[in-house]
Parts: C-alpha cells; structure tokens; sequence
C-alpha cells in the first residue's frame, strides 16, 4: 500500500500547523514551524493569493487526514460510513477516526505519536480482547480491551512514551489506563467534545458534499 515516506515537517509546513507527527517534538522550539521555516514548502513568496472557498476546505480535510496517517482512499471510506450513522456527520467522523486502533495506543499513552503506535500494531504487539490484531484501523468499541503484549511491555519506547503521558495527564475520558499493566478499556464511545484539536469537521462534511 502507498504511504508517504518524505519529511514529516513537510507536511506540517504545508499545513501551517504541528500535526504531532513526531509526538511532543512538534510543541518544542525544533519545530521548523517555530523556527526560521514559518512558510508552506517551496520558495518563500512576499505576497500569497487568498484561498478560496474550496481551498480552505480542502487544506482542513488534508490536515485532519493526515494528523491521523489515513491515505485519500481510507479517509473517503471513513466519511461514507460516518454519512450512514444516525447523527452529526463531523462528529461521527472525528469519533470513528478516534476509535482506530493506532489512535486508542496512541491515546492510551503507549506510543509518543500515532505513526509509533500504528508499528506497534503492525508487529503484532497489541492485543484486543485478548487477541493480537495487526491492522492498525481495526475500530475498537465500547468495552473492549486493549493491552501490549508481555513480553513487549518493558520496551523502552513504551516505558518513555507512559512516562510522558504521566506527566502531561493526556489520556482522554473515554479510555480507563492501567500504565503498570500497560493495559486499558474503552469505558465509552469518544465524543465531538473529547478532542482538543481544534478541526474543523464541518469544512469536510462541506467538501465531500459537493
């Protein structure tokens, strides 16, 4: 499958915002963002047309897409399901986007960025249930469980990522963590509410119905 494999600060510059592709790094000075590179990739320019209408929209569905790591095709597949549920379209898509199993070990303070959590599921140490589950958008529900093997538990990206998330107190409502049993359960659904990222949704429900 294709998958972007350039400079992830690329992409944040491109966006103009820290898509916490490289975890806390993004907040910290080194982000090119903060430095001397505060302007999209390409030639530096005196003056920049304003974006229309469908360019605003456009730029906010590729930040969103690409802060969670889904490809053009995948997040498409994820809108029409979220168009099918009873409810707000945007809030059935940030929810089913927050209930990836990348983004669950990522929230769940075991992984310092998404990108670290989706290899954590892709080599087959993260269990659901009980069982190993390799896809990194398998969608957890209400009551499930989600834990890193034993026999991974004690790795050392893992013992630093929870001590950050210790530290930082960024583990959303909607999970209970167990950080000694590297362990934790959905104890609900995540809702619109839950996200502290400031998308907005309403762009991309405005795009894809055109």
């Amino acid at each position: 499958m294709a998958r972007y494999t350039g400079p992830r600060c690329k992409l944040c510059r491109r966006e103009m915002t820290p898509l916490m592709l490289k975890g806390q790094r993004c907040l910290t000075d080194k982000c090119p963002i903060k430095g001397k590179k505060k302007y999209p990739p390409g030639p530096p320019r005196k003056r920049r047309a304003k974006l229309s209408d469908y360019a605003v929209q456009l730029r906010e569905k590729q930040r969103i897409r690409r802060s969670y790591g889904l490809l053009e095709n995948q997040f498409r597949l994820l809108f029409q399901d979220a168009l099918r549920m009873k409810g707000v379209t945007g809030d059935n898509m940030m929810s089913l986007l927050e209930r990836r199993l990348d983004n669950v070990v990522f929230r769940m303070g075991m992984a310092s960025s998404r990108t670290q959590a989706r290899q954590l599921v892709k080599h087959k140490h993260i269990t659901v249930n009980g069982r190993t589950v390799d896809i990194p958008s398998y969608r957890v529900n209400e009551g499930s469980a989600v834990a890193v093997k034993e026999k991974y538990a004690g790795n050392v990206m893992i013992e630093d990522s929870v001590k950050l998330a210790k530290a930082t107190d960024s583990v959303p409502g909607w999970i209970e963590v167990d950080f000694e049993k590297r362990s934790g359960k959905i104890v609900r659904l995540p809702a619109r509410t839950d996200l502290t990222s400031n998308f907005n949704d309403q762009l991309v429900v405005e795009l894809y119905s055109k």
